[in-house]
């Protein structure tokens, strides 16, 4: 796949909004549990070898300083620059090296999210994870999906890609990952082939805790102590009715151990 032709504005949006994420506490913190939640099963993480997809804004190096940044914007404080799309070529990562590829809020915003999902399996170790986090649509967020959050929102597609790719960015379809995972479209069938996975394992995330921090745009004045209250409530009650309150999933693919590398049906 062609390298994207990202343009210095996208570079300094992205260097912006990381600092402003940077500078939000309560932000830093819903990341943070998000994160414990992402990495639950993985013992030792500070001695694996984890990539994370996307790494543009990202806050995941602040918590744990191993982990390998990536993203196909040309930034300086990254550790590797490509086309996730294409990272079945990128050589600067061996195949079958990686414990866990990691990515959060990516893969809505990717071209061919199944075929970045099948070339990734590639770098993984057989028995090594893929572990993702999208948003969820319950009762709740599809609201706020569909009328506050500025990012598209489109059911009505025929296959898992996205029909226009203006930029790293702008482009997005926040229910992909959604379809893909949780409708019964079978867009997942070919997962199958390289991962071992169950969407009943599926773990849930939030549901107006994010909306609390005021996001990345702005900065609510929420004290530290009512926020960690708000989020510890939000928090429980996603996981307790999920179809109704959570507005993420987690999802944790395995690579299944008689996948060679390179060896693709």
């Amino acid at each position: 796949m062609e390298q994207l032709d990202c343009t210095e504005k996208d570079k300094e949006r992205t260097r912006k909004n990381r600092e402003k994420l940077l500078q939000n506490r309560n932000l830093l913190l819903w990341y943070k549990k998000l994160y414990q939640r992402q990495f639950a099963s993985v013992s030792n993480l500070d001695k694996k070898k984890v990539l994370e997809i996307g790494s543009g804004t990202s806050p995941l190096k602040v918590f744990y300083s191993n982990i390998m940044t990536s993203d196909v914007l040309k930034l300086d404080y990254l550790d590797y620059i490509f086309d996730c799309h294409d990272i079945d070529k990128f050589d600067l990562i061996p195949d079958g090296s990686l414990d866990v590829i990691t990515m959060t809020n990516v893969l809505h915003h990717l071209k061919a999210p199944v075929t970045f999902l099948i070339n990734a399996s590639q770098k993984v170790k057989p028995g090594g994870k893929v572990i993702l986090a999208e948003p969820y649509f319950s009762a709740i967020s599809t609201l706020i999906y569909k009328h506050v959050h500025p990012e598209p929102v489109r059911f009505d597609i025929n296959n898992p890609v996205l029909e226009e790719v203006r930029g790293p960015l702008t482009s997005a379809n926040i229910a992909l990952p959604y379809l893909i995972y949780f409708s019964d479209r079978k867009w997942n069938d070919q997962l199958v082939l390289y991962y071992d996975f169950s969407i009943k394992s599926a773990r849930h995330y939030t549901s107006l805790a994010y909306m609390f921090t005021g996001g990345i745009s702005k900065s609510f004045p929420v004290p530290a102590l009512i926020y960690r209250l708000i989020l510890a409530a939000d928090t429980f009650w996603a996981d307790y009715l999920p179809k109704i309150f959570s507005s993420f999933f987690i999802l944790e693919m395995t690579k299944k151990r008689n996948r060679g590398y390179g060896n693709k049906t």
